[in-house]
């Protein structure tokens, strides 16, 4: 008994990141922040025809804009997928609104306005963080993407991803945020922030290093109160310098 089977062309079209789109959202991102802080900075010192919004006594802020201009972008691409230049205008949208409402990032989670006070800075960065992001994404930086191959590899890929994973939560539960998310774009560059001290008043802190134990004095001379580096420079330089 002869048994025939006929052979089934399966043609796979793998669609690759649009890094076209990605660049027009990362660039009215990096824009947007730039002219916000610029705004912020004349509104500060008094300077030119800015003033703040209020509404009825209510001061209305930025992010208010730029989660409206979030939510209308995304629901517009979700439900139309509009193609050039629908795609680049929703992208320069979506940058846009991500860029005013990060720059307010430290009033959403304190829930007070703290945007010129010290732990306003968190909104700086949040956004070189996110700028940092972008740039890796429009670069091509993709861990998760699994380029085939047998089950060993597909087996080899999966254990990798979970090693870098948690090599990136590792990271971040010692304080060093900015290495943990971007340890997940590139791989195992969170495997330095694990080997070395955690931040004091980090989770990793307050669980593994006893308050009168060697390690918490250390991490408290690595990183002492008010600790400042040259990015604390840049950050003074683009987001204004916050009250002491």
């Amino acid at each position: 008994m002869t048994v025939r089977q006929d052979a089934v062309e399966v043609n796979v079209v793998v669609t690759a990141p649009n890094h076209g789109i990605g660049l027009w959202m990362l660039g009215a991102f990096v824009v947007t922040f730039v002219v916000t802080r610029v705004v912020t900075r004349l509104i500060r010192a008094g300077r030119g025809p800015f003033r703040n919004v209020e509404v009825g006594g209510t001061h209305v802020h930025h992010q208010v804009y730029g989660i409206m201009a979030m939510v209308v972008a995304g629901a517009v691409e979700f439900s139309y997928r509009p193609g050039t230049p629908g795609a680049q205008i929703l992208a320069v949208l979506f940058g846009a609104g991500a860029a005013l409402t990060l720059d307010e990032f430290a009033l959403w989670l304190h829930l007070k306005d703290v945007y010129w006070a010290s732990e306003g800075r968190k909104s700086v960065d949040a956004a070189f963080l996110a700028a940092a992001v972008g740039l890796l994404l429009v670069a091509g930086f993709n861990p998760f993407a699994d380029t085939g191959g047998g089950t060993a590899d597909h087996l080899a890929f999966a254990i990798g991803l979970l090693i870098n994973l948690a090599l990136c939560l590792g990271a971040i539960l010692k304080g060093k945020t900015a290495l943990g998310v971007i340890g997940l774009l590139v791989p195992f560059v969170a495997l330095t922030a694990c080997l070395r001290l955690a931040k004091p008043g980090s989770p990793w802190a307050r669980w593994r290093y006893p308050p009168d134990g060697r390690k918490a004095e250390r991490a408290l001379r690595r990183f002492p109160p008010g600790r400042r580096t040259r990015l604390d420079a840049l950050k003074d330089l683009v987001g204004g310098t916050p009250q002491r």
